[in-house]
């Protein structure tokens, strides 16, 4: 069953649609029928532009009416698909999508993108779903409500019911669980400087106060003048829904206190629409920061403390407000201040923090509480299965990963731990880190720390290089035995959706396809791509800034940021080459996958990065029926032969090849007994 590669890869796009269009009844029957787990030739951005009636008719037929009425009720939940695991350690096989809902609109339109997965890719993670801060960054989450903009009006015209956000995520991942998908959130150690979070609960941040560009107080305690200067702030000018404060003020700010919850704390300190609130926290912001107030921001990587402000760096934002820039005052290599973020206090600090010191013996419980509390809150509101855990390198003990770490060790280890505790024992971990050397993003051992904070599986950074270059083979090889000898999962992760950026367009004009083909068939090793990679364009010259991703975790208009402004929605690549290939792949794996399927790798030819052949070749522990062979070099390899493949015929093989060997650079080969 070798695949040959037809005409359509050199269609343009519209005539590759005009063509599919001839035969998409064959597809969607197929689909309906359960013959096939997606929608075989659909290109990934025409299903989210389906009308509302035409995907819900598409899903009646695939899911049954009755599975279908009961995922579009917001107050009923379609079990997980993994909900009866006893553990999370399905994660560590799973293939990831990851979705920047920024890039098609809303959530509803990720069901019709699904349409477009097959089963094997069994994940799919959403990036951040809450409400964006400074710049509209998905990563500066201002509030604990659900981001508006993910809306979908057609949906609403059409199921009149799901009449706001918060109703819709909860069906789309009831739909999503119904199609065979678990479904992730990102998990945030961090707010907007100024979010309502910070300003609804000043002690659970670390504030510092400043005069001019000079900082004069950062000590262990300056919150609690911030909560008087708030109190005082609505004496003052009322507040937000016109109840009086007819209680104490440890009443408003102490998250422990039950009586008043944070939905009440919202709309007492903020109101109820979207304007009335952003023009109660621009004022309170306001009045905070002409005292000199404001939160610490949130710093990467060693030395992670010991900051002063940079008098001479300062941009004035439009009420002519000037916001200095944070400098380390002992930089290393990786060291990064976020100036729009600000981390949550998770410990207290030493000697009143005079020496920027932070007491990893004195946690700061009620911060641990909130963060854990929160998650889980919305974990059970939309029934996430898994977590995305943001700066999870974070490693700020300089004596590195304590050899019997706690429970207070690291807050998203807390959050995965809460969940499970709390009756989701499949909730899985997946952390972004980097699996970087020592004491470069963190402090220590990288792999001790994944191991420390119980991570299932790690992001890693293959995607951060080109296929069969050196860096590339000595990443995978190490991903390799890290996947063999640790308690975490390397990903072999291909591309994310802060990787598709102009700058980093060389990692992907060559190999996408073997980088897919491997990722796919090793099948002990988790994998994750972003959405967009099926079709994007090779950039061999630099796209216009829409084509990117990455330009869509914020959103950018002033045309002065020519690297980061976008003028209107994503546009999808149009590499029809690519995305037909791809399907091809897709087609032969559906073939194989019950067979091959969770299944443990052996090498026969493993990674190395001093080999002079990039070629890697493996079969499975349990059944040697198939070998998979895969060049990862820019050179057609005669290595082939000394696999001794007698009694194996050729049955799949990424690009069209006459014989077996040699195998064609950067293309992947099946062989079956």
């Amino acid at each position: 069953m070798m695949n040959s590669l037809t005409s359509t890869t050199s269609l343009t796009r519209d005539a590759y649609v005009q063509d599919w269009r001839t035969t998409y009844h064959r597809s969607l029957t197929s689909y309906e029928r359960k013959k096939s787990s997606f929608v075989s030739g659909l290109l990934p951005d025409l299903p989210t532009k389906f009308d509302a009636f035409q995907l819900l008719d598409i899903l009646q037929k695939r899911l049954g009416t009755e599975l279908l009425s009961r995922a579009l009720q917001p107050t009923e939940t379609i079990v997980s698909p993994r909900a009866n695991e006893p553990d999370s350690q399905w994660l560590k096989t799973s293939n990831m999508v990851g979705v920047n809902v920024r890039t098609i609109g809303s959530f509803w339109n990720v069901v019709g993108y699904a349409l477009t997965l097959p089963s094997f890719h069994d994940s799919i993670h959403l990036l951040p779903i809450w409400e964006p801060g400074v710049v509209g960054s998905l990563y500066g989450k201002v509030s604990w409500n659900i981001n508006a903009e993910f809306f979908s009006w057609q949906l609403q015209r059409a199921v009149p019911w799901l009449d706001t956000v918060e109703k819709q995520l909860k069906v789309v991942v009831n739909l999503l669980h119904a199609m065979g998908k678990t479904v992730g959130l990102d998990v945030i150690p961090h707010t907007d400087r100024f979010s309502e979070i910070v300003l609804t609960h000043p002690r659970l941040f670390e504030w510092v106060q400043r005069e001019g560009g000079r900082l004069v107080n950062h000590s262990e305690n300056v919150w609690e003048q911030v909560e008087e200067v708030i109190w005082q702030h609505l004496h003052h000018h009322g507040t937000a829904d016109g109840s009086w404060l007819n209680f104490g003020k440890e009443v408003l700010f102490d998250p422990n206190i039950p009586f008043l919850h944070d939905k009440k704390r919202q709309e007492i300190l903020f109101g109820f629409d979207q304007q009335q609130r952003l023009h109660r926290r621009l004022a309170l912001m306001q009045d905070l920061v002409s005292r000199g107030f404001e939160t610490l921001p949130m710093t990467m990587a060693p030395p992670y403390r010991g900051l002063h402000i940079n008098p001479e760096e300062f941009v004035l934002d439009e009420r002519g407000t000037p916001w200095y820039q944070y400098e380390f005052d002992h930089p290393q290599d990786m060291s990064r201040v976020f100036g729009p973020l600000t981390r949550y206090r998770f410990y207290h600090s030493k000697n009143d923090n005079q020496q920027w010191e932070l007491d990893f013996q004195r946690p700061h419980m009620a911060a641990w509480a909130y963060f854990s509390r929160k998650y889980h809150e919305c974990q059970q509101a939309y029934n996430f299965d898994f977590m995305r855990g943001d700066m999870a390198h974070v490693q700020m003990r300089a004596e590195g990963v304590p050899a019997q770490p706690d429970d207070f060790y690291d807050p998203l280890r807390a959050v995965k731990e809460f969940v499970q505790k709390h009756g989701a024992q499949h909730f899985a971990f997946y952390a972004e880190t980097f699996i970087a050397p020592p004491d470069t993003m963190g402090y220590g051992d990288e792999f001790d720390h994944l191991e420390a904070i119980r991570a299932d599986a790690t992001l890693g950074d293959l995607q951060s290089s080109v296929v069969g270059e050196a860096t590339f083979m000595e990443r995978f090889s190490l991903y390799d035995q890290l996947l063999r000898s640790r308690a975490f999962a390397p990903s072999f992760t291909m591309i994310t959706a802060d990787k598709d950026d102009p700058r980093f367009d060389e990692f992907y004009r060559a190999g996408n396809i073997v980088r897919y083909f491997t990722g796919l068939f090793l099948t002990d090793m988790p994998s994750y791509y972003s959405l967009g990679f099926e079709v994007r364009n090779l950039h061999q010259q630099r796209g216009k800034n829409e084509e990117y991703t990455k330009l869509y975790v914020f959103q950018i208009h002033d045309d002065a940021e020519t690297d980061k402004v976008t003028h209107g929605p994503f546009e999808w690549g149009e590499n029809i080459e690519q995305f037909t290939e791809m399907l091809e792949l897709r087609l032969f794996a559906e073939t194989i996958w019950p067979q091959i399927d969770g299944k443990r790798v052996k090498w026969l030819l493993a990674p190395d990065a001093t080999a002079e052949k990039k070629l890697i070749a493996w079969t499975l522990v349990e059944d040697d029926s198939y070998v998979f062979v895969a060049n990862l070099g820019t050179e057609p390899s005669p290595q082939i032969d000394d696999l001794s493949l007698k009694g194996y015929e050729l049955i799949y093989a990424t690009t069209a090849q006459i014989s077996p060997s040699p195998i064609a650079a950067s293309s992947g080969q099946v062989y079956r007994k």
